[in-house]
């Protein structure tokens, strides 16, 4: 009697200490702000319906490098969009999981929380969760749909349990996948070049550099030659060396355009080969150049501009050198762009751990 009584009683202390312990599945929403940290940068755009959590960021930077996203679970955004390349591709044009190139090459992630005129090369794309989702249904790159992707993600109890942090439920669809995305993209900041050194005071540039420096932000002047610049600073200005803009640099005269770029989305044939102006940080890292990867270095970009096309729609600010002969730039004013270019470089955001492969 006495045994039976005892086994009762270890039965029930056993009982009790499991109702107590809490179900692993069961996870309350953590809600704690994700400190982005952003210097002396102006204050991001991040979206009211989506502020930055850290467990949000944690499921985004999980899903960016998640291969299930891909039709044949062998590619992830983080395959296209490489951390040590500045979040972009060193192929002209990437292979998607088709052995198919893409239709233009890819573009870099960061400081996408300053971006206030949409997405991908021609805009097409009007907020960051919109953009996050189309790769992965486009045939060219990961080839799936997104009632696969929930559906291979429901299955993987860290995914529940992850969902169930950053939104409070263990519901898994297109819209909070988007979102996390989001969220992980903002968080991706890039703010410590050399050049924010030398700003900052805590370095200087070379004689070349500082030669490049004062080409980079001197205008254009063909009337005043020896105080003439190259007026880069005209579109790759403020924080993030961009305007917000979409504008056609000169590739191509009318002849030779390929790819109508902006004029595909607006239907306006004014928009005709024009594309968003990209930010210049880390341009070192980003090879090839352009919306189609033409270029493959530094000094063909600068060679480019020296003297560029002419076209109906060429931005006014470039269309004003063709009469002159161009920019005139000597070898040695090409040489210094490139080594003030090279100051924007930004090392710690090819090696910052938040931003890395959680699955490494």
């Amino acid at each position: 009697m006495k045994k039976i009584i005892l086994l009762g009683f270890i039965l029930g202390t056993i009982l009790v200490i499991h109702g107590c312990q809490k179900d692993p599945s069961v996870i309350d929403i953590d809600d704690a702000p994700y400190n982005l940290e952003y210097g002396t940068f102006p204050t991001p755009n991040i979206p009211e319906d989506n502020p930055l959590t850290r467990e949000g960021v944690q499921l985004g930077r999980m899903l960016f490098y998640e291969k299930m996203l891909s039709g044949n679970n062998t590619q992830s955004c983080g395959s296209c969009h490489l951390q040590a390349f500045a979040f972009t591709d060193t192929a002209k044009l990437s292979i998607g999981i088709r052995g198919l190139p893409g239709k233009r090459q890819a573009m870099s992630i960061f400081n996408m929380a300053w971006h206030g005129n949409e997405f991908f090369w021609d805009g097409r794309a009007h907020l960051l969760r919109d953009q996050s989702i189309m790769p992965i249904q486009d045939e060219l790159e990961m080839d799936e749909s997104l009632e696969n992707v929930v559906s291979k993600l429901k299955e993987n109890i860290m995914y529940r349990v992850q969902f169930k942090k950053a939104f409070g439920s263990e519901e898994i669809n297109a819209e909070k996948i988007s979102l996390a995305l989001e969220q992980f993209m903002h968080s991706i900041v890039s703010n410590n070049s050399k050049y924010d050194q030398f700003l900052a005071g805590n370095a200087s540039l070379s004689i070349m550099e500082e030669r490049g420096r004062k080409l980079f932000f001197t205008e254009y002047n063909p009337f005043f030659p020896d105080s003439s610049g190259a007026d880069c600073a005209h579109c790759h200005g403020g924080n993030n060396f961009e305007n917000d803009l979409y504008m056609n640099n000169g590739l191509d005269n009318d002849g030779q355009v390929t790819d109508i770029g902006r004029e595909a989305v607006t239907n306006n044939p004014q928009d005709k080969a024009l594309f968003k102006v990209t930010s210049l940080r880390n341009i070192e890292l980003t090879a090839p150049y352009m919306h189609d990867g033409r270029f493959s270095t530094l000094e063909q970009v600068v060679e480019h501009y020296n003297l560029v096309q002419p076209s109906n729609t060429l931005d006014p600010a470039l269309s004003q050198q063709l009469p002159h002969g161009g920019l005139k730039l000597t070898q040695e004013d090409k040489d210094a762009l490139v080594a003030f270019l090279k100051t924007l470089t930004d090392q710690k955001l090819i090696t910052n751990q938040a931003h890395s492969n959680p699955f490494n």
